[in-house]
């Protein structure tokens, strides 16, 4: 199949002054299921001219995340994909840590969330066990690891935060996951309230894309 789309697919150009392989505009493969997460990153990519294809779209299997750190695991999905598909790959790993709870969900976010996903019930573990600490302090962190794989063994991951505080209850419908408990720096509105052009502006995963885009894109 990918033989006969192939060059509508995103490939590799050669930054001569620093041998890093760069991106070009095409179809990239997203290496998730997650329809929040894939959502997101076809609007971040679609002004520099990718269109974003997820796994789900493209009937790949998620791999288990067995790493230990966002970048651990981004990178294994990416390879997973790239090595079902020969193409160029792209895979997000990210979630909420929480300051109290000594970085938790972190990893295990999505996790946090059961099986189907049910980020409400997520929210209030989280909101339970920041209640069972006796801490105060609500401040917390959105981590993305962004990481992009080539066929050639090529890799890279760019990491974006954005911090700020949880509140409860949550509030606003925009967004997925853990965004309706979320207030970044400076912000009175959840990520959950924001309006989605809002919310790319600043967002953990904006922030890894934009790191992203100066490396490859540029």
């Amino acid at each position: 199949m990918h033989s006969r789309i192939k060059q509508e697919w995103s490939h590799i150009s050669v930054n001569k002054a620093t041998a890093m392989p760069r991106l070009v505009p095409g179809k990239l493969v997203a290496a998730t299921h997650n329809k929040g997460k894939v959502s997101e990153l076809k609007d971040l990519f679609a002004p520099h001219g990718f269109e974003v294809v997820s796994a789900l779209e493209l009937g790949l299997d998620e791999p288990e995340e067995t790493e230990n750190s966002f970048s651990g695991n981004a990178l294994l999905k990416a390879r997973a994909a790239v090595k079902a598909t020969g193409l160029p790959a792209l895979s997000d790993d990210s979630g909420l840590s929480v300051t109290a709870l000594g970085g938790q969900p972190g990893i295990h976010s999505a996790r946090w969330a059961g099986e189907p996903r049910d980020f409400y019930k997520a929210m209030e573990k989280v909101e339970a066990a920041l209640k069972a600490s006796g801490s105060a302090d609500r401040s917390a962190k959105f981590v993305c690891a962004l990481a992009v794989a080539w066929p050639d063994g090529t890799e890279a991951v760019y990491e974006g935060e954005v911090h700020g505080a949880l509140v409860w209850p949550p509030r606003g419908e925009k967004g997925f996951g853990y965004d309706p408990v979320f207030v970044a720096e400076g912000e009175t509105e959840t990520f959950g309230e924001m309006e989605p052009a809002r919310k790319h502006a600043m967002s953990h995963r904006a922030r890894a894309v934009e790191k992203l885009r100066a490396a490859l894109l540029a």
